[in-house]
C-alpha cells in the first residue's frame, strides 16, 4: 500500500513550528511496511487543500492528515473531506458528549463552536482521542482511504498507535526493518565509495547514506513477511558493509559517540578527567548528560587562559611562551597535568582556535590539538577542522570521544 502524508496548517509553511507529526507517521508506517512516496504541507484554504487530497489519491491509496480539527473557521480538513467524497456532516452526539465532558473535567467553558468538532462526514469510522477535543476520523470509499488525526503531537500520537495502527494492520502484506549504522572518521562521500559496489546492486535490503554534523549514517532496510526473515535477508548485507568499513562504525540505532564512550567506561570502570580550552566544557556536558557517568567521570575543567593552563595544570610558561596556547606541547602538557591532579585512568585535553577570530597563517582557525593519556602513554593529534565556531567545537568533542573509543577497543 502507498500513503502520503498532507500536514495542514499555515503555522508549518511559516516555519512557526516544526513539523515533527509527519517524521513520526512515517517511521511508523515502515514498520507494518507501507510505503509514504510523498509528504505534503498545506496552509488552511479550502481550495489548495481540495487540490492536495485531488492530487493524493491520484498516486496513493491511503492518504492520512493532520492538523486542521479545531473549532475555528480555518480548520477545515473534515470539511473539505467531507467536500471531496460527497458526504453530509452530521453530528455524532458520543463525541459531543465526550467533548462537554472534557471541558467539564478541566474547569473550562465549552464555547458554541467546539460543537463543531463533533461533525463528521457521513459514514465516517470516528477515532477517539481522550487527550483533546479534537476526535479523528476515517473514511473508506472504494480503494481510497483517508485518515484524518488533529495537529498537536501529544493528541496524534496517542491516537495513531490506539485507533490506527489496528486499523492498518489488515492492509499489511510486509514489515520493513531497519538498522543504522553510524559511522565516525570517513565522511559520507569516502564511506559510499568504499561500498559503492554493494548499493549500486541494491535490491532488497536496500542502503541508504546520509550525512549527519560530524559524522554519517547507513540505513540498511529490509522487506519480508515478518520481522524474522527481513532480519535474516539484512544479515548478509550488514556483514559485508562491517568487514569494508571497519571499526569506523561506531554504533547502531538512535545513539551517539558520547553514549558509546560512556557506557565502556562504565562497563571497564575506568575513570576519566578532561581539561578544556577552546571546547570550553562541551566535551564534559557530551559525557555528563549519560546517566551513570558520574561512577567514571571524575571532573572538567575549562582551562582557557593561560593562567588557568599553569595554575591548575602545571603547563610551563616556557612552553606558553614558545610555543604557544595552541600547540602539540601545550595538549601533551594539558593532558598530563589533568591526569596527575586527578589520578584519573584516562585524560582528554583539548586546545585549538574555534574562531571565527584568533587565527593566524601559521595557526588558522579550525586548528585543534588534542592530547590523550590511557595505558600509561601520552599522545597527541592534530585536526584541522572547517566550518563556524559551534561546528568546530563539535567536532573536536566527536573526534576526542572517538579516538577515545578506538582505543578503548584495542585494549580488548
Amino acid at each position: 500500500m502507498k500513503a502520503e502524508l498532507i500536514s495542514v496548517g499555515t503555522e508549518l509553511l511559516l516555519g512557526d513550528i516544526i513539523n515533527t507529526n509527519a517524521q513520526y507517521i512515517a517511521r511508523r508506517l515502515a514498520d507494518i511496511g507501507i510505503f509514504v512516496y510523498y509528504q505534503t504541507v498545506v496552509g488552511d484554504n479550502p481550495q489548495r487543500l481540495k487540490e492536495a487530497y485531488d492530487i493524493a489519491f491520484k498516486r496513493s491509496e491511503l492518504v492520512i492528515t493532520t492538523g486542521g480539527l479545531g473549532p475555528t473557521k480555518d480548520d477545515l480538513t473534515k470539511e473539505i473531506a467531507a467536500r471531496y467524497f460527497n458526504r453530509k456532516l452530521l453530528l455524532d452526539m458520543d463525541s459531543l458528549q465526550k467533548i462537554e465532558t472534557f471541558f467539564k473535567n478541566t474547569n473550562r467553558t465549552m464555547t458554541e463552536n467546539n460543537r463543531k468538532q463533533a461533525l463528521f462526514p457521513e459514514g465516517s469510522k470516528i477515532l477517539p482521542n481522550p487527550n483533546g477535543t479534537a476526535p479523528g476520523c476515517i473514511i473508506k470509499e472504494g480503494k481510497k482511504i483517508i485518515i484524518m488525526l488533529p495537529g498537536p503531537p501529544k493528541e496524534m500520537a496517542p491516537m495513531f498507535e490506539a485507533s490506527v495502527m489496528p486499523y492498518l494492520e489488515q492492509f499489511q502484506d510486509c514489515v520493513l526493518v531497519s538498522k543504522v549504522l553510524r559511522v565516525l572518521g570517513l565522511g559520507e562521500s569516502l564511506m559510499e565509495d568504499k561500498i559503492k559496489d554493494i548499493i549500486d546492486s541494491q535490491t532488497n535490503p536496500t542502503i541508504a547514506p546520509y550525512a549527519k554534523e560530524g559524522e554519517a549514517t547507513l540505513r540498511i532496510t529490509a522487506r519480508g513477511r515478518d520481522k524474522k526473515e527481513a532480519e535474516v535477508i539484512m544479515a548478509p548485507v550488514e556483514k559485508k558493509i562491517r568487514d569494508r568499513l571497519g571499526d569506523n562504525i561506531y554504533g547502531v540505532g538512535n545513539t551517539s559517540i558520547d553514549e558509546v564512550v560512556a557506557k565502556e567506561l562504565i562497563k571497564r570502570k575506568l575513570t576519566i578527567a578532561l581539561a578544556e580550552s577552546c571546547t570550553g566544557g562541551l566535551l564534559a556536558y557530551r559525557l555528563v548528560r549519560n546517566p551513570g557517568v558520574s561512577a567514571v567521570l571524575i571532573e572538567g575543567d575549562v582551562t582557557y587562559s593561560n593562567d588557568a593552563k599553569m595554575r591548575r595544570l602545571n603547563v610551563k610558561k616556557e612552553t606558553l611562551g614558545k610555543f604557544g596556547a595552541v600547540s602539540e606541547q601545550t595538549a601533551l602538557e594539558m593532558v598530563q597535568g589533568i591526569v596527575k591532579s586527578s589520578n584519573a585512568d584516562i585524560g582528554i585535553s583539548v586546545t585549538g582556535i574555534a574562531g571565527p577570530e584568533g587565527g593566524t597563517a601559521e595557526k588558522p582557525v579550525g586548528l585543534v590539538y588534542v592530547g590523550l593519556y590511557i595505558k600509561g602513554k601520552t599522545m597527541v593529534r592534530k585536526f584541522n577542522f572547517p566550518g563556524n565556531r559551534e561546528k568546530i567545537q563539535n567536532r573536536t568533542v566527536m573526534n576526542a570521544l572517538d579516538w577515545l573509543r578506538r582505543e578503548l577497543e584495542h585494549m580488548n
